[in-house]
């Protein structure tokens, strides 16, 4: 049996806006096993992004437990988190976030390029991640010359430049076609499958949730 990656006890996360506070996530428990797929489902404004980022600790909740790998997130000093999202955690948005500036390799090799021993190391993992997505003759490529279907691709090859464990992806073939949308769905299949990463992705598309071991659907 898979060990418990993250467990979430009453998780609230509220927001204070204007014209009062706003309940986002009230109460939420969960539990997502290590090596897993959860699949995060719901209306629009059920709060499925807000809860990625609190799993990815990019936020911390109002109140709640979010325990990962038995230590509480939302307890953490912000030097501590940090360093756990480094090590731990690998994001990927719908909306790509490359920079228009540097190519598709030099996208791909910037978050590690403070982290590893030499820039040559880190230009070679990311050679070879593209590479492996298909993008051997893209490299050289900036943004506005690919398409995008190519730049999630990228934008993928960027989350796991530090081999991170966990995936958190905010639904990542939201903006794609569909043909794109199987070529990325495929890459995180085989991520799961042959590297055991644990992914949590936020999606609208019941086909995809389907694929994974797990669904949680937010109201």
């Amino acid at each position: 049996m898979s060990e418990i990656l993250y467990h979430l006890e009453g998780v609230c996360r509220d927001f204070r806006l204007e014209k009062g506070v706003v309940h986002v996530l009230s109460g939420l428990s969960l539990d997502i096993p290590e090596g897993g797929w959860c699949a995060l489902v719901g209306r629009s404004g059920s709060g499925k992004t807000t809860l990625l980022q609190l799993l990815g600790g990019l936020d911390r909740p109002t109140s709640g437990t979010i325990l990962f790998r038995g230590e509480d997130l939302g307890r953490m000093s912000s030097g501590k988190l940090t360093a756990v999202r480094r090590k731990e955690f690998g994001f990927v948005f719908q909306s790509y976030h490359l920079l228009p500036e540097l190519n598709a390799l030099e996208n791909a090799a910037l978050p590690a390029l403070g982290w590893f021993d030499n820039r040559a190391e880190a230009y070679e993992r990311a050679k070879r991640l593209l590479c492996d997505f298909g993008l051997a003759a893209r490299l050289t490529h900036r943004p506005q010359d690919l398409s995008g279907g190519d730049q999630q691709r990228v934008a993928i090859a960027r989350a796991l430049i530090h081999n991170p464990p966990v995936i958190l992806a905010d639904e990542p073939t939201g903006n794609l076609d569909e043909a794109s949308a199987r070529t990325v769905v495929e890459i995180f299949r085989k991520l799961h499958r042959d590297e055991h990463k644990t992914i949590v992705m936020v999606t609208h598309d019941n086909a995809i949730a389907d694929l994974g071991t797990m669904k949680h659907r937010l109201n």
